[in-house]
């Protein structure tokens, strides 16, 4: 059973929410592999501001995409608040949201594009997107 200061509903789900991809989704590496089969060649899990990490890094164009599934970043098309447990979700996606607009605030501030994909994207078409974007940026000042 799961223990009292435990977030999680039960046990099982606990285990499940441990297991969750942090990194290299396979959203992820869907998305890279349509932009390396583009011919771009990016930077992976970045930390470009104290304790936020960047998905996918183009340093010389300025570029970041941040890849975001519906569920963990409570997306405005689908996101939705778990029945069981549902005040502790409700505060856990709000965090979440917030700790997103605040990285993207200051990714701008320091002069990064931020673009989002959120994992019901056609991923073949942003992918399209993001090397248009990207080339048309050149190759501004690195990191």
């Amino acid at each position: 059973m799961t223990g009292a200061n435990s977030f999680a509903s039960t046990d099982e789900v606990r285990m499940r929410m441990q297991r969750q991809a942090r990194r290299d989704t396979g959203l992820e590496l869907a998305l890279r592999k349509s932009l390396y089969s583009r011919g771009m060649r990016y930077r992976v899990q970045c930390q470009l501001i104290p304790r936020r990490t960047s998905d996918i890094v183009f340093t010389g164009a300025r570029v970041v995409i941040d890849v975001r599934s519906c569920f963990w970043h409570n997306c405005p098309v689908h996101g939705k608040v778990p029945s069981s447990n549902t005040d502790w979700w409700r505060a856990k996606l709000q965090r979440t949201m917030e700790r997103d607009a605040d990285t993207e605030a200051r990714l701008a501030a320091a002069g990064w594009l931020v673009v989002i994909v959120w994992e019901h994207d056609d991923l073949q078409q942003s992918a399209e997107s993001i090397a248009n974007l990207v080339r048309s940026r050149g190759n501004r000042a690195a990191i």
